[in-house]
């Protein structure tokens, strides 16, 4: 491993220091004895920056649309070892292969345990592809380098919560020139009234490596509230090519918080999709890093939110060398009072000529109270690019309403069949059937519900 550029763009300013409401975790909580020196380190700073953190306010412009006043921290408590064993299975339907007929490997990760599968022909290519604490355990040296390279615990308080306590967490590593045909799959299952559950996902594909990795986080709904911190940090090697897919479908009583980044180096392309249909309140901070010369990314996000639900979506797209592409596409839909913020920038640096970098958010209001906030921009620090950005906020078409009613279509069936197409560009931006279909099934289904409670 080599070191790479870490210059990271914000537009938060710093948090003012009040009384704030404060989490219960101690230090005497943070995993330190019998680690690597560097990971030590790495938790132990994390555990300092997120003491003296306090909680994000409206105040601060990462976070103006996006209120935690009705977050209890102090009610959250860490998972005990196996507590899994007395909380609700995972449904067998989440452990499906979503990237192909079988699995390369699969970590599953529930709270205080963990279970890891991985092909032995994968194995013996010298891929690691473990849960955090084995990972810590046999591969401490790799490990110390690869925490904290990427997502920093001073990029805010959830990213040092996550960076000193988790417990849960999926390291994965492809040496150089390996590919990998069969995709892998990780699972966060995180069920439990008042726990919670930060995570960290460390990703790291050597020169020339090919692999396809899917991560879910989900929960069963829950009467009281459940947290989720998590980091992931991923990096793809000079000429390597990562297909990363995301699936949140938390709980409707979990607050989500994750801080992700990822840095693609020269000739490197990476395939980022996202797809948000749970939790209560999402924040996350997705940031694209293009570090070297011919560097290729695209993020592709897909949600759909209901009821109180409320998803914060922060991306950054950042050229920092010559001839680097970006291409960002998010849609959304919205129903009954449920709220979407997406706020986009694209930055490039000084020197980053040849630049060629397009976001665009869509989102379609399905009802009189949902509301969509679309916030694109561009910082341009170089004269020979081509960036482009656009946002659209809207309700369903009536004309398209109208023809596919006369076609004795009912109104109900014509609205769904317009929401389908609206995110039909996404669809087809997604190279895998299992993903699709976990898609469009979610869209199904929320569209019946709607409709029902409609009548």
């Amino acid at each position: 491993m080599r070191e790479t550029p870490r210059v990271v763009v914000t537009r938060s300013r710093r948090a003012e220091t009040t009384g704030a409401r404060e989490f219960s975790f101690t230090e005497g909580q943070v995993r330190l004895a019998g680690l690597d020196e560097k990971i030590q380190a790495y938790r132990q700073k994390s555990w300092e920056i997120f003491k003296a953190t306090p909680l994000p306010t409206p105040k601060e412009e990462a976070w103006r649309r996006t209120d935690l006043k009705n977050l209890n921290p102090e009610l959250f408590r860490l998972p005990a070892k196996d507590a899994y064993l007395d909380l609700p299975d995972i449904p067998a339907m989440l452990l499906q292969p979503l990237a192909g007929e079988t699995h390369g490997g699969q970590v599953v990760l529930s709270p205080g345990g963990s279970k890891v599968v991985l092909d032995p022909g994968i194995a013996a290519k010298g891929v690691i592809f473990t849960d955090l604490l084995t990972a810590e355990r046999e591969h401490p040296g790799l490990v110390g380098q690869m925490m904290g390279r990427v997502v920093h615990p001073e990029d805010g308080k959830f990213a040092a919560l996550a960076g000193a306590f988790a417990q849960n967490g999926v390291v994965l590593y492809v040496p150089r020139g390996v590919t990998l045909d069969q995709p892998l799959h990780s699972l966060l299952w995180g069920p439990g009234a008042n726990l919670a559950h930060p995570s960290h996902i460390l990703v790291w594909l050597d020169e020339g490596a090919s692999a396809t990795y899917v991560h879910e986080y989900a929960s069963p709904s829950e009467d009281e509230n459940t947290l989720h911190a998590g980091i992931v940090e991923l990096y793809v090697g000079a000429g390597a090519s990562l297909r990363f897919v995301e699936l949140q479908s938390w709980g409707e009583k979990v607050w989500n918080f994750t801080h992700e980044r990822a840095e693609v180096d020269r000739d490197g392309n990476l395939d980022w999709i996202f797809g948000a249909i749970g939790s209560h309140l999402t924040k996350n901070f997705s940031e694209l890093n293009l570090v070297g010369q011919g560097a290729v990314g695209r993020m592709s996000g897909f949600y759909f939110t209901e009821h109180d639900q409320h998803l914060d979506h922060d991306t950054q797209q950042n050229h920092f060398a010559p001839h680097t592409t970006s291409d960002l596409l998010f849609k959304g839909a919205l129903a009954h009072e449920s709220r979407s913020v997406w706020q986009g920038m694209i930055y490039v640096a000084p020197g980053a000529q040849k630049t060629d970098g397009y976001q665009a958010n869509r989102n379609l209001v399905l009802s009189r109270k949902a509301r969509a906030d679309s916030i694109p921009g561009l910082e341009i620090l170089a004269d020979d690019v081509r960036c482009t950005h656009g946002a659209t906020v809207g309700k369903i078409d009536q004309d398209q309403v109208f023809y596919l009613r006369s076609r004795g279509i009912p109104v109900k069936d014509a609205e769904r069949i317009i929401v389908e197409g609206f995110f039909d560009p996404i669809m087809q931006r997604i190279p895998f059937e299992g993903v699709r279909g976990r898609f469009q099934q979610a869209i199904e289904e929320k569209m019946i519900a709607f409709a029902a409670e409609d009548d």
